[in-house]
């Protein structure tokens, strides 16, 4: 008898927001989300405390909703697991990010790391480097530690990483390589670590190259929009600096990976913490945007000439810039409100914050009821999904995934 042939995975490569999605990447939110308190959930970056089973069904939602469409949906926690479980050098790369020293102090360190490195099952080592440890929850006696007498027992040894469920901004790919960002705030430092050791020893993506990888200027992925085959968009605010946007685009133009990058200046502050939580691609020529910001909103150019230098202009009005970059005449607008009340209501409810699935059709949160119906009377398909706990970290559905494969545009 024959067995039946398992078909090829499909090849990585992004150039697009709106390109038919094939294949993405989520984390489906688990025990760490467990570990916010009042105490601390400003500090890991929540505006209120989920209730995780009820964002865990939102996410299964939302990933039903993607794999109903075609998608193929992987999840982080399920990679980082077989990644651990076969991978010597991803396990000391994780362990090695998760234990610090310079706050723990040495001895305590060492004896954890090496507590660590004996924990066999992938399982175990992957709930750790993801929800983190408490002192209390140390699996042998601290002795002498000045460090841990000198702490609560419900502190923490190893931080949780909560924001793991936005998967958009420790890595995003430009055609068929991987960026690995830097992310800018402590909470979420070292959330690339366990992206970037997926990426480097699980099998599935064997041979992926780097588009970018920065370990001092902050760049995260919710700031990169790739308007166009060739043209991306860049943010520059709270999150990303001006020196993580220009390596970058630099990085970018050594690879033959665009030829023009947009730097947009956004506000430092959290409701406009990336680029896209006021403007995302809802089609080859139309976004979402805050209307905020619509006419305010600036763009520097950087252009790659055919002999490889590089030119810059601006800053010019971001619409024009950006439509005459991608090669279009004009971008359609469709804002978010009737009123400047609604409007912000739904820009901080992430109403601009959409993932296409192909050109026209889009997911979002289910409660920003006047944006969805501007972009269903502008001809846009509108999948809605709830989000009332998912969102609590500030985050739509472009925030809750990865794209790993799209196609042309």
């Amino acid at each position: 008898m024959e067995t039946e042939a398992v078909p090829p995975a499909r090849p990585f490569s992004v150039t697009s927001e709106v390109g038919t999605l094939r294949t993405v990447l989520l984390h489906r939110p688990g025990a760490e989300l467990r570990r916010l308190t009042p105490r601390n959930n400003d500090q890991l970056l929540f505006d209120a405390i989920p209730w995780v089973e009820r964002a865990q069904q939102e996410h299964d939602t939302f990933a039903g909703l993607l794999a109903g469409r075609g998608v193929e949906v992987l999840l982080l926690q399920n990679l980082l697991v077989e990644t651990l479980a076969r991978s010597g050098p991803g396990r000391s790369m994780g362990i090695t990010a998760a234990v610090d020293a310079r706050r723990i102090g040495y001895a305590l360190a060492e004896e954890l790391k090496s507590y660590l490195f004996g924990v066999s099952d992938a399982e175990e080592l992957a709930s750790v480097l993801m929800s983190g440890m408490t002192f209390d929850e140390l699996p042998f006696d601290p002795g002498t530690s000045l460090v841990r007498r000198m702490h609560h027992g419900t502190d923490f040894v190893i931080d949780p990483l909560p924001n793991l469920l936005f998967t958009r901004d420790s890595s995003f790919w430009v055609g068929p390589k991987v960026a690995i960002t830097s992310l800018a705030l402590p909470a979420r430092a070292r959330e690339t670590s366990l992206t970037d050791l997926v990426y480097a020893f699980h099998p599935r993506f064997l041979g992926v190259r780097r588009a970018y990888e920065s370990h001092t200027a902050p760049m995260e992925g919710g700031d990169v929009l790739l308007l166009a085959p060739g043209v991306v968009a860049i943010g520059v605010g709270e999150r990303t600096s001006p020196a993580g946007a220009e390596a970058l685009a630099r990085s970018l133009f050594e690879d033959n990976l665009a030829h023009t990058v947009l730097v947009v200046p956004i506000a430092q502050n959290r409701a406009t913490m990336h680029l896209d939580t006021v403007c995302t691609m809802v089609d080859t020529d139309a976004v979402v945007m805050y209307p905020a910001v619509q006419d305010s909103l600036c763009a520097f150019t950087i252009g790659k000439r055919d002999d490889g230098t590089v030119e810059m202009r601006g800053p010019d009005p971001f619409l024009p810039a950006a439509a005459e970059a991608m090669g279009i005449p004009k971008l359609r607008v469709i804002n978010t409100g009737l009123d400047g009340v609604t409007a912000e209501r739904e820009q901080w409810d992430d109403g601009n914050n959409t993932l296409a699935l192909a050109p026209g059709v889009v997911v979002a949160y289910e409660r920003n009821e006047n944006t969805n119906a501007r972009l269903a009377d502008a001809g846009i398909e509108v999948l809605t999904i709830p989000g009332s706990e998912l969102g609590s970290g500030r985050g739509g559905p472009r925030c809750l995934s990865c794209p790993l494969s799209r196609d042309e545009v």
